[in-house]
């Protein structure tokens, strides 16, 4: 089962001698993590991680999902209750699940993952089966429990040089300043999400209100909320942020006049907004985010068109998270021009898009980065983050938007065995695609090489300031 040397790159053996040159020149470049879901408390505490179904499946919604859409309850993948009730899960019993249905993963880029880690990090070849499991389980349980696989030491194998986590608005951020006080060499950076306190349909919303208020001493008013998200994203600014990050449901923004936003907050205050008054009050948001990024500079990521929670039994039994979220479609062109009129025109500002609807790329996203200086795409994400994907992605975006108005890859996730794995992917992807380019003519092979080292590295360093 060894990775084969030359997977991803083109079948055409010139092409692929090509992207092989390439990828050589970019294999070894440092990861730059920009935007991610590992635990802070990973890099504060540096612990061993527990088990190897704790490090590969239980937190890993793309390994969940698949496994419970074949009938696997998620009790017995040991995923936690919102109820509180332990989990006794035993870990090797989840390990022989996952390798009985490993076949599933066939053909997905969370087999290729796995089988990356495997191989660059514990040195295993063989395939995952049932006949395997045992074994390949005592090997990976006992090399998690020495120093050499603590998450510190892994951020070296990794080469990682930054990576951010996802941190909501209230967080103290105790973890990141554990870090900094250690003296570790590694940078671990917070990213500001304020979801909890922008969404009035988010759970808990009042309650978050009152300690957004209360942390900041601002008063309930409309221009206290405002000084308060100041406040707390200066906060996390001086604890390393560089980014925000906004998960709405749509991508909806508003430019109202203040004396509307302000009564639109009160009723949001007070729990009287309806279902279209709460999207037009995370729309304003949205753009009175932006307004405040150019005052403080932090680069702005809005990812927008999930259905959140779209299996209700899942929600109600399990919380959030837990691979029940759907991609529908999504409008940009009508829905930002409020905040592009407001701020679009901005070469200080950064506001990069994501999408999970795939036919925005050329249509609406790849015109839209290609004309507002504001305006920066993101990677393919989340469904898309796949070799096919990708370069869906690199096909429907560059002819109009170009390279430059990209910002290179980040991985997304939860599973930080899998964030060197999706970077080579990422990596072998890109250089495949500029490959074509070379062959067509369309770019010299210098040429090329420089955009590789620009995809795998330089873009998405400048473009979240790190």
């Amino acid at each position: 089962m060894a990775l084969h040397p030359d997977r991803l790159f083109p079948a055409d053996p010139g092409v692929r001698a090509v992207a092989r040159r390439l990828y050589e020149g970019v294999a070894h470049l440092p990861i730059i993590s920009p935007h991610g879901h590992t635990d802070p408390s990973w890099y504060a505490r540096d612990e061993a991680f527990p088990d190897p179904a704790a490090l590969f499946i239980t937190p890993d919604h793309y390994a969940t999902r698949m496994l419970y859409s074949q009938g696997v309850r998620l009790d017995d993948l040991g995923v936690a209750r919102r109820d509180g009730e332990p989990v006794e899960a035993d870990p090797r019993r989840i390990w022989q699940l996952f390798a009985k249905h490993f076949h599933l993963f066939a053909g997905t880029p969370t087999r290729i993952w796995f089988e990356h880690s495997l191989e660059a990090v514990f040195g295993i070849t063989e395939r995952l089966t049932p006949e395997t499991a045992d074994a390949l389980y005592e090997r990976i349980e006992a090399a998690i429990a020495t120093p050499e696989l603590r998450p510190r030491a892994l951020y070296d194998r990794f080469n990682i040089e930054v990576i951010a986590t996802t941190d909501g608005a209230l967080d103290d951020l105790a973890h990141h300043q554990a870090v900094r006080a250690s003296g570790w060499h590694g940078r671990v950076v917070p990213t500001y999400r304020p979801d909890a306190i922008v969404d009035p349909q988010a759970s808990g919303f009042s309650d978050n209100l009152q300690r957004l208020f209360s942390m900041t001493g601002e008063p309930a008013t409309w221009a206290g909320y405002l000084a308060a998200h100041r406040a707390r994203r200066t906060f996390f600014k001086a604890n390393g942020a560089t980014a925000t990050d906004h998960g709405h449901a749509t991508a909806r923004t508003e430019n109202l006049p203040q004396a509307e936003a302000a009564r639109l907050f009160e009723k949001v205050l007070a729990g009287r907004a309806d279902a279209v008054e709460a999207d037009a009050f995370r729309g304003q948001m949205l753009t009175e985010m932006a307004r405040m990024s150019q005052d403080d500079g932090l680069v702005m990521q809005i990812h927008p068109g999930s259905y959140r929670n779209h299996n209700s039994s899942v929600f109600a039994d399990f919380g959030p998270d837990k691979g029940a979220d759907i991609p529908k479609s999504t409008d940009y062109v009508h829905a930002l021009k409020p905040l592009l009129d407001a701020v679009g025109n901005d070469a200080g500002l950064t506001i990069i898009l994501f999408t999970l609807d795939e036919t925005a790329y050329a249509r609406e996203l790849a015109p839209l980065a290609g004309h507002y200086p504001a305006l920066r795409l993101g990677p393919a994400w989340w469904f898309f983050d796949s070799p096919d994907g990708m370069r869906r992605f690199r096909e429907t975006t560059t002819e109009t938007a170009g390279f430059y108005n990209t910002v290179g890859f980040n991985d997304d996730t939860r599973a930080y065995l899998s964030i060197p794995a999706r970077h080579d992917m990422a990596r072998r992807v890109d250089c495949a695609y500029l490959a074509t380019l070379v062959a067509d003519h369309r770019l010299e092979e210098e040429e090329a090489s420089g955009l590789a080292g620009e995809l795998a590295y330089g873009l998405a360093k400048r473009a979240y300031r790190l």
